[in-house]
């Protein structure tokens, strides 16, 4: 439709006094907000939704996930013993279940801690839809040069997440269960609680999932020149020190478990200077 044959008095007027159609006009504050309010909605529908089937299979869930450290049968303990008959170094890396009655002392303890890690559980399934929605949310407000930078942003933090979180439940949790429940002072019985053992496994997996996010936000950071490949390689030393000091935290005091934890996350940030090396040669020459 041509300029002269619609009213442009109703027009709103840019920047540069240039009248402005009525659908190209920028949302209001009110109006973000009322699309955030629906991303959230929908993320929230998609965790209750994934919560209320772990909360019908709680069972399950109890006994082999947040409780799976606690057993015999839990696969990472025939895992690392075999994996240790293969290295040569005997029984190092064998382990077994503490075998402990986990109980719950509190009145409603077991009902309101079945609820809360049901939907615990429930946002670390549905992370991919829930961070689409966030996605969808941001994306728009971005310039094209950085839309095209975070392409397939969502498949790839989702899988990064997952992967941390296989890593902290596989092999941080039976480490730091079995060294937590072996230390024993004072002749006293290690006999926890409930809620404690689930925010052990909470703390476990969580914070290596985000860990395992670095390459994702070096790719941002060293896409925008925030941040340098020869940054990172300067800093290596320091990095390696901090990697050898939290995979110490994370197991019991002795140097296999500690490379076993030390040695993928290194892995990680040889990845992320990488990763920053390319994304550094793309902001560069988009510079020139």
């Amino acid at each position: 439709m041509a300029l002269d044959q619609v009213d442009v008095d109703d027009w709103e007027v840019d920047e540069d006094g240039k009248p402005q159609p009525p659908g190209d006009k920028e949302m209001s504050f009110v109006d973000h907000l009322e699309e955030l309010r629906w991303h959230v909605m929908r993320s929230l529908i998609a965790i209750v939704l994934c919560g209320i089937v772990l909360f019908i299979f709680n069972d399950w869930y109890f006994r082999h996930v947040l409780f799976g450290t606690n057993y015999d049968d839990f696969p990472s303990y025939k895992f690392f013993c075999n994996l240790s008959q293969w290295l040569g170094t005997g029984e190092a890396l064998c382990m077994t279940g503490p075998n402990v009655i986990i109980q719950a002392t509190e009145f409603g303890e077991s009902f309101i801690t079945a609820v809360k890690m049901s939907f615990i559980g429930g946002f670390v399934i549905s992370f991919p839809y829930v961070f689409y929605q966030i996605w969808s949310f941001i994306r728009p407000g971005l310039y094209k040069e950085e839309q095209k930078a975070t392409r397939g942003v969502i498949f790839i933090c989702s899988l990064l997440f997952f992967i941390g979180v296989c890593f902290g439940f596989f092999v941080i949790a039976p480490f730091g269960t079995n060294f937590l429940m072996g230390f024993e002072v004072g002749g006293a019985v290690n006999q926890p609680k409930m809620g404690s053992m689930v925010s052990y496994m909470v703390m476990f997996t969580l914070p290596a999932a985000l860990i395992f996010e670095l390459p994702v936000l070096v790719h941002f950071l060293a896409s925008f020149g925030l941040i340098t490949a020869e940054s990172m390689r300067k800093y290596r030393k320091h990095s390696f020190i901090g990697i050898l000091v939290l995979a110490s935290i994370l197991t019991p005091p002795d140097v296999v478990t500690q490379v076993l934890i030390a040695l993928p996350l290194y892995v990680l940030y040889e990845i992320s200077v990488f990763i920053a090396k390319r994304a550094q040669k793309k902001y560069q020459a988009g510079l020139e």
